[in-house]
C-alpha cells in the first residue's frame, strides 16, 4: 500500500512488522482521508474546510478516547484511529500538524520563499515520518530531525515530479523567489513550457532536494531490522525520481517521471549499497 499523496512514502509494506501494520493503515486512512476532503470532488473551498473542521472535530473525539457515533463522524477511519492512538500512545501534534497542512490546501496559496514551503512541509509530510518513528520506538532528537530531512526531500521531489499534474489544476510548489532568481515571473508559473530557463531552475529545485536526503538518510542504516530497510528503500525511490529528472535534462514540466517495476531491482542494489 502506498500513500498516492506522498508517492515515494510505501505504508505496511511487507517489510513492515505485523504487529505494527494495523496502527500504519490507520494513519494512512486518516491522511488519505484527510488529503481528499482538501482536494478531490466538486465542493468549493469553503465547503471542503467546513468538511475538515468536521474531520478535526471527530480526531479530538478519537485522541480522547471517545468512540466516533455518527456515520459523519467517518467512524471506518477513525476507530481504528483511536486504537492505535491508545495502544500505541500516538502524539496529536503529527496529526493537528497534518490537517493545517490540508487546510492550507484549499487556500492554495502562492510559496514566495523556500521557508515558506519547508514551513508547509514541515506540517505536511514530516508528521508521517515522525508518526512512523514513535511506532518503531526511536525518540531521540538526531533521529527526528533526520527523519524530518528525508520527509521534506520526499515531499519536494513529489513536487518535482508532479508538475504536470499540480499546474492544470493551479497548483504550484515552485517558491517565488527561486523562479526570480532565473528571470521567470511568478504569475507565469502555471503556464511555463520546458526552456533553459525553467531547466536551471529545476536543476536548483533537484540539488536542494538531494541535500536534504543526505542530510537524513544515514537514518536509514541506524535503524535496525525491517524499518532500516524500509526506509532505505524510501530514500532511494526519492532518489530514483530525481534521476529520471536529470535524465530528462529537467525537461519535466509536461512529462512526468515514475517508478516502474524494473526500477525495483535497482532499488534494492541500491540500498543495499548504502553507508553512513
Amino acid at each position: 500500500m502506498s500513500v498516492d499523496h506522498y508517492e515515494n512514502f510505501p505504508v505496511a509494506s511487507i517489510l513492515c512488522p505485523p504487529a505494527l501494520r494495523p496502527a500504519v493503515v490507520a494513519v494512512y486512512h486518516y491522511a488519505r482521508t484527510a488529503d481528499d476532503l482538501a482536494d478531490e470532488g466538486p465542493g468549493t473551498p469553503e465547503q471542503r474546510r467546513a468538511q475538515l473542521q468536521r474531520y478535526r472535530q471527530s480526531l479530538m473525539g478519537a485522541l480522547s478516547g471517545q468512540p466516533p457515533t455518527s456515520p459523519q463522524a467517518w467512524p471506518e477511519v477513525f476507530g481504528p484511529l483511536a486504537r492505535a492512538v491508545k495502544q500505541f500512545e500516538l502524539p496529536a501534534q503529527p496529526l493537528l500538524d497534518l490537517l493545517d497542512a490540508f487546510e492550507q490546501d484549499t487556500h492554495n496559496p502562492p510559496y514566495l520563499s523556500r521557508a515558506a514551503l519547508l514551513d508547509y512541509c514541515r506540517r505536511s509530510a514530516n508528521p508521517v515520518g515522525r508518526l512512523l518513528l514513535h511506532l518503531y520506538g526511536v525518540h531521540d532528537e538526531r533521529s527526528v530531525a533526520q527523519s524530518d530531512a528525508i520527509c521534506t526531500a520526499l515531499q519536494l521531489i513529489n513536487f518535482w515530479q508532479d508538475f504536470s499534474r499540480d499546474h492544470p489544476q493551479g497548483r504550484c510548489y515552485i517558491p517565488h523567489e527561486d523562479a526570480v532568481a532565473h528571470g521567470l515571473p511568478p504569475q507565469a508559473l502555471l503556464t511555463l513550457t520546458d526552456n533553459p530557463a525553467t531547466q536551471a531552475l529545476i536543476r536548483d529545485l533537484v540539488a536542494w532536494s538531494r541535500s536534504l536526503m543526505a542530510q537524513g538518510q544515514s537514518l536509514a542504516l541506524r535503524l535496525n531490522g525491517r524499518a532500516g530497510w524500509e526506509l532505505r528503500l524510501v530514500v532511494q525511490g526519492g532518489l530514483r525520481i530525481l534521476d529520471k529528472i536529470e535524465a530528462l535534462d529537467h525537461r519535466s514540466l509536461q512529462r512526468r517521471p515514475r517508478l516502474r517495476a524494473w526500477d525495483l531491482p535497482l532499488l534494492w542494489w541500491r540500498a543495499a549499497r548504502m553507508r553512513a
